[in-house]
């Protein structure tokens, strides 16, 4: 059984058709991975998809700005993803799908989250050096159990969302 069909098992979500497929919403949708590996990129596409109004993007760059943490340790690191995730929690009870696009390194933070919320994480990886190795996170810890694959390696913009959009739906 699939992860989606697993949530909808476990009664967590919404359902609503479009273009014949069935889409999940008031969801959390956790996009981690490196810099540059197309979190940002897909999650713009797929707002669309779920519709502007009934959806929100969190962005690990803007939420940085937002609340001016620019402290890349552990702890400055861990501190803001705890506040992408109290305001996706957040969002996600008004009853918003809520797409984060987070580099989020840390397994055990991303688990705990996922773990006791209405979470769906896709992990987004890349080998291609897209201009951001610079901003690689060395302790990144990808993602083991539960999550939606997307390797980016070699596609476009329009088959990463293609194929995010296959592992999403039912």
């Amino acid at each position: 059984m699939s992860l989606v069909q697993n949530l909808l098992l476990k009664k967590f979500t919404t359902l609503f058709l479009q273009d014949n497929f069935i889409y999940i919403i008031n969801m959390i949708y956790w996009f981690t991975g490196q810099p540059a590996a197309g979190k940002t990129t897909v999650v713009k596409k797929l707002i669309t998809h779920f519709g502007e109004n009934q959806t929100f993007i969190i962005d690990g760059d803007d939420l940085r700005d937002i609340f001016q943490n620019k402290d890349y340790s552990e702890t400055g690191r861990r501190k803001n993803i705890e506040r992408a995730q109290d305001l996706a929690l957040f969002l996600h009870k008004k009853g918003y799908t809520v797409l984060v696009s987070l580099v989020s390194p840390y397994k055990d933070q991303r688990d705990s989250f996922k773990n006791s919320n209405d979470v769906v994480e896709i992990y987004v990886h890349t080998t291609e050096d897209r201009g951001r190795n610079s901003y690689h996170v060395v302790d990144y810890e990808p993602p083991t159990e539960n999550f939606i694959d997307l390797e980016t390696t070699n596609k476009t913009e329009e088959e990463s969302y293609q194929e995010i959009l296959k592992k999403i739906t039912l």
